[in-house]
């Protein structure tokens, strides 16, 4: 149940932040938004830490795979950030939204039993986030019906990023302190994206009127990472990954209270599809 309520509360968060996502992307360059985001959850994390006093030593072995997870979760951002840049909500969402089919193949392959009803349960939450996503009413104009097969790469890229961040960021909090080896994992992913900005030359600083909503963004993703990685130390780890694949749900629904969007007989149906499955893995 631990790991599944983790997960939601990373949906959540994440789901708010796509919303944004689809907002900064329009006024800030894709890499200085995502610098950004970052550095804000590095400083609210950090902040957190001190006041809990929980900095603890990391084991070698935990550190590795914090950079390597905060390697994968750079890319798979940046593979996020362009998809919804050029791409429609119902054709990006579904298609990250399924990388828990990765996530919890590999703890199969990992030797940690799934049962045939708990993957049933996987493949429902994955269908009624897919249906919700797909058939949700957003407009399409001509210059991203052109732009479709792009969008799918980095959908693809940025789902299977995702599904081994947390692969990796699981097995270093399992093998470490969560909130010192999660922390480690942003840092990692920080020092990667400077590179890479740095070569491409892109800027760092944005606009002063996106600062608001970049960090908020920040706050977010920070509260969701934490959830998802320190899920590893808990039974049953690849729920939380599975269950934060409902962000993509969840940003269409928040889209439909706010922004007055239409939704389907389908898409509700959907939703309880979803929630059947969670409902299961939480049985």
């Amino acid at each position: 149940m631990g790991s599944l309520l983790l997960g939601l509360i990373a949906a959540l968060a994440w789901g708010i932040h796509d919303i944004c996502v689809r907002y900064v992307t329009r006024h800030t360059a894709i890499f200085t938004a995502l610098f950004a985001v970052l550095v804000t959850g590095f400083v609210f994390q950090t902040v957190a830490m001190v006041f809990q006093g929980s900095f603890e030593k990391i084991p070698t072995t935990a550190a590795v795979l914090a950079g390597i997870a905060g390697l994968c979760f750079t890319f798979a951002s940046i593979g996020l950030y362009k998809a919804f840049l050029i791409g429609p909500v119902r054709l990006v969402a579904p298609i990250i939204a399924a990388y828990p089919i990765v996530s919890v193949g590999w703890s199969v392959i990992s030797g940690n039993p799934v049962s045939g009803l708990q993957w049933v349960a996987v493949f429902a939450i994955i269908i009624g986030v897919s249906v919700v996503a797909t058939l949700a009413d957003l407009s399409e104009n001509k210059e991203q019906v052109e732009k479709r097969f792009s969008t799918i790469l980095w959908s693809l890229f940025s789902g299977f990023g995702f599904a081994v961040t947390f692969v990796f960021g699981q097995a270093a909090s399992d093998a470490g302190p969560d909130m010192p080896v999660i922390l480690l994992t942003r840092f990692s992913a920080i020092i990667v994206l400077v590179a890479v900005m740095l070569v491409l030359k892109a800027p760092f600083k944005a606009e002063r009127n996106q600062l608001p909503i970049l960090s908020c963004m920040g706050l977010l993703d920070a509260t969701a990472l934490v959830c998802v990685l320190s899920a590893g130390g808990l039974p049953n780890p690849e729920f939380a990954p599975v269950a934060a694949s409902m962000f993509g749900m969840i940003t269409i629904l928040i889209a439909w209270v706010v922004l007055k969007e239409k939704m389907t007989i389908a898409q509700w149906g959907g939703v309880i599809l979803a929630f059947a499955g969670i409902g299961y893995l939480a049985a």
